[in-house]
């Protein structure tokens, strides 16, 4: 590596402190020390103005190093982990080095193999660099901060190269996705918007279920599914398309599961921690995921939402609320795996190790042996710990992890690093466990043959007139103060009822 020129700034100064960054870097083009003039070639722009972009501050180093500086996530010094900017006006077989010096994590994939992706304009498909090209090390020149250095050679001139921690998934993605499956307009697929975001951004709530388990009085089973709370784990969203993806789909499993299951889908918790490239909060700094206690209406308002919702079933006589499942990823362990909690019924703990058990038998990159149940006090107010003390003994609430980097298939030791697709084949996993765990496998010969339930126009709006009551989710609808208690007098104390206290 180059020594620092003495011109850039000092890693400790205040023009060096992270606390200056405050915001993406913007078109900028980094020139040589004492060089006047126009930019020429390989005097390279970085950019992080886009959206879930993260670059905050580019040092010149040298001719062929850069140190790089990740944002802070807004309003929160804290959190530095997520980063995604775009390098132009290369040169052709330019070769640099690149810096990224100030993760707020020690520990990191990274140790293990894990690589930065990659893209360029003529090559638009995400790809991982080479693990031989990548360092992670304590670094003096960094208050001993953990650094990662990457090399890359840039190969053609005329093309926008881009790098990132993991595979981006943007809210405006996300958005394109949804509308794609409304145009599709199946009679088991409705979307709502459930709230708006701090900026006004859209809490979508997704149902697929059959619509017969949504006409008034019909009594329903829910599965309750969340994602990207921590805006900067991308491959939930991966998972949780997967998850919609297959249990749309006219695949039998699909079908017997739509028949007998209604689920509940939030994929985006955090629009807009998502949309501006934070790794871990939204935008007026809170980690979402540790407010479930008591959720603020102005400023966490998406988690208010789900959460008031969730209260809603709880006490509608006629919905069981079976699972609640958070899908998150870990930036320092392999593999998909779960968090459960712990209870004093022994029967009702032994009971929660069924699901993860299964859907380890359905996926090869999921490992029970990682998958753990706990109390810590730190993880009180995350939706896994509060929905675990608030719903009753037929309830189970998991935080589903996937790993950042790769999964190590049984029997062998070779890490297989994520890609899109694998993401998703674990979300269809996920949703294919469900057949076991409630035994409806004899279930799916009776509907081999697909039946296709798409609609047109004129006939979703008959179908509606003669069958569906006006508001498509009954037992939605209204305060909570609406339903009666048909589950015990448990609503008066849910909202500020902190669920370590039991145990």
């Amino acid at each position: 590596m180059a020594e620092r020129s003495q011109t850039a700034p000092e890693a400790g100064n205040d023009m060096g402190n992270d606390d200056a960054i405050g915001g993406n870097v913007s078109k900028y083009i980094v020139l040589p020390t004492g060089y006047c003039g126009q930019p020429k070639k390989g005097h390279l722009i970085f950019d992080a103005c886009f959206e879930s972009g993260n670059l905050g501050r580019v040092d010149h180093v040298s001719e062929f190093e850069y140190d790089l500086f990740i944002r802070p996530d807004t309003c929160n010094p804290r959190f530095r982990v997520w980063f995604n900017f775009t390098v132009e006006n290369v040169k052709e077989s330019q070769r640099v080095i690149f810096n990224i010096v100030n993760f707020s994590k020690t520990k990191s994939l990274y140790r293990d193999g894990m690589a930065p992706m990659v893209k360029s304009t003529s090559r638009p498909k995400w790809q991982r660099l080479p693990p031989k090209n990548v360092y992670y090390y304590r670094c003096p020149d960094h208050r001993k901060n953990y650094v990662m250095s990457f090399a890359f050679c840039f190969d053609r001139e005329e093309d926008i190269y881009q790098f990132a921690y993991c595979y981006p998934y943007t809210y405006t993605r996300f958005q394109h996705y949804l509308d794609s499956l409304q145009k599709r307009n199946m009679d088991y697929f409705f979307r709502e918007q459930l709230g708006q975001s701090v900026q006004q951004r859209q809490l979508d709530l997704l149902t697929i279920t059959s619509p017969d388990n949504l006409r008034e009085g019909a009594e329903r089973k829910v599965v309750f599914i969340t994602g990207r709370v921590h805006p900067g784990e991308t491959p939930s969203s991966f998972v949780c398309q997967g998850i919609i993806n297959f249990l749309v789909s006219q695949h039998p499993i699909a079908r017997v599961l739509r028949e007998y299951l209604v689920f509940k889908i939030a994929p985006m918790l955090n629009p807009d921690g998502v949309y501006l490239g934070n790794y871990r909060c939204s935008l007026m700094g809170f980690d979402l995921n540790r407010h479930w206690l008591d959720p603020s209406p102005w400023a966490h308002p998406t988690l208010h939402g789900v959460k008031q919702l969730i209260i809603q079933m709880y006490n509608d006589p006629k919905t069981s609320l079976e699972f609640y499942i958070d899908i998150h990823a870990h930036s320092t362990m392999m593999n998909g795996f779960m968090y459960g909690n712990i209870f004093e019924d022994e029967e009702r703990f032994q009971r929660q190790a069924i699901f993860p058990k299964l859907l380890c038998q359905n996926a090869e990159d999921f490992s029970y042996s990682s998958t753990s149940f706990n109390r810590d006090a730190v993880k009180a107010g995350t939706g896994r710990r509060f929905l675990g003390g608030l719903l009753d003994h037929t309830s189970y609430c998991y935080t589903l992890e996937v790993s950042f980097y790769s999964y190590i298939v049984s029997g062998t030791t070779a890490a297989v690093p994520y890609t899109e697709e694998a993401y998703m084949k674990l979300g269809r996993n996920v949703a294919r466990t469900f057949l076991d765990y409630y035994r409806l496998n004899s279930m799916v010969e009776k509907v081999a043959i697909p039946m296709p339930r798409l609609r047109n126009k004129e006939m979703e709006v008959q179908r509606r007139k003669e069958k569906s009551p006006s508001y498509k989710h009954p037992l939605l609808r209204g305060p909570a103060s609406k339903y009666p208690n048909g589950k015990g007098d448990k609503k008066n104390s849910v909202n500020h009822k902190d669920p370590s206290t039991p145990f």
